[in-house]
């Protein structure tokens, strides 16, 4: 199938540092080439992959100091990206609806993966006039602010099954990783290290939009003696930050859409101990991988009950639902129910679309 995928610009495929969904697009379309597909990847220069890269620009624009307008690029994007369509058997958008009025008039098979919040009153009356958009959702939760638009399929988010390998004797210490935002919050995290006893390390980046959070909320509670702050990882250091970790601690205020450092934990044998709300539920599995709270108690004894739980089993249950392989197939079936559907567009029969099914099962 030929496919090609469209990521943002704002950070490299995959990204240096701190990215989530560059992350996601970077493992979905190595694992669409591994599996023999024929994907073009429209992203920023400085961009590192399998498939056939278009370079709408040269650098991203986080590291590039002259961005000044970083939408006029994703707009020479769209451009770009049209103009080749018959090219592509499907197009799969990762830049929210920029693209809407410009895919409804080309009518060429597409989706767009919706990777970020959707609460937000603006997005209403977007939503309501293109609501005959194609979308997938990353988790059932994040649907809830929407439910009526045109949802294809949830389709978690998935990691290459060897890019972490699971350690089943932990550190002496408790993890945070991720934006320090007031949604995050970091805060709680520091609490619960400071009731619990066990010292708190923090891999974390902070946005322009955060720093005056960070300064006036943060930066007075790291306590030398239980937060350690590192500063933004990669996927070369999270092995061992995770790995080490006695859990991982996601104490989230605000309609997580999917929580990606979840399943990197998991995927290092590290559970979780996530406040239930949003995405987490669908994530972790209480008692199992993780524990599902609500309150800082609730995470202090959670933490307490840690050795009940099975650093294999959170493997485990990361292999059998969270791998780029699993997510990847299911995106193949999905490409080719809108192959089906398009026809005569997308050229394809119903036929022929259930045997692309077949081989992505």
């Amino acid at each position: 199938m030929r496919i090609a995928q469209v990521a943002p610009l704002y950070e490299s495929i995959p990204p240096r540092g701190y990215g989530g969904t560059e992350r996601v697009v970077s493992y979905l379309t190595e694992e669409l080439v591994r599996q023999g597909h024929d994907v073009t990847l429209f992203a920023s220069g400085d961009s590192i992959t399998n498939a056939r890269l278009v370079p709408v620009r040269e650098r991203s624009m986080r590291l590039d100091p002259t961005t000044v307008d970083p939408l006029a690029d994703h707009i020479l994007e769209l451009q770009q990206v049209l103009g080749r369509a018959r090219e592509f058997d499907v197009i799969h958008w990762h830049l929210d609806y920029l693209h809407f009025p410009l895919s409804r008039l080309s009518r060429h098979p597409h989706v767009t993966t919706l990777h970020g919040r959707l609460d937000l009153p603006d997005l209403v009356p977007l939503y309501r006039e293109f609501a005959d958009m194609p979308v997938v959702s990353i988790s059932d939760a994040q649907r809830a602010p929407l439910p009526w638009i045109n949802w294809k399929r949830t389709i978690h988010h998935g990691l290459p099954q060897d890019l972490y390998q699971a350690r089943e004797t932990p550190g002496d210490y408790l993890a945070f990783v991720g934006r320090i935002s007031p949604e995050k919050r970091l805060d709680r995290a520091i609490d619960i290290a400071r009731r619990t006893g066990i010292p708190l390390k923090v891999a974390a980046k902070v946005d322009k939009v955060d720093r005056d959070y960070f300064a006036a909320v943060i930066e007075p509670m790291l306590d030398p003696a239980f937060v350690e702050f590192i500063g933004e990882i990669g996927d070369s250091d999270k092995n061992q930050f995770l790995g080490q970790a006695m859990a991982l601690l996601f104490p989230i205020d605000w309609p997580e859409p999917f929580g990606l450092v979840m399943i990197e934990a998991l995927a290092c044998g590290t559970p979780v101990i996530g406040y239930e709300r949003a995405s987490v539920p669908e994530v972790i599995d209480d008692g199992e991988s993780g524990f599902l709270v609500t309150s800082i108690d609730q995470a202090c004894r959670a933490v307490e009950r840690l050795p009940e739980l099975s650093r294999r089993r959170c493997r485990e249950l990361f292999d059998q639902r969270f791998t780029a392989r699993r997510m990847a197939q299911n995106y193949v079936g999905l490409y080719a129910d809108l192959l089906a559907e398009a026809r005569p567009i997308g050229k394809i029969t119903a036929s022929q679309a259930q045997t692309l099914k077949g081989d992505a099962a």
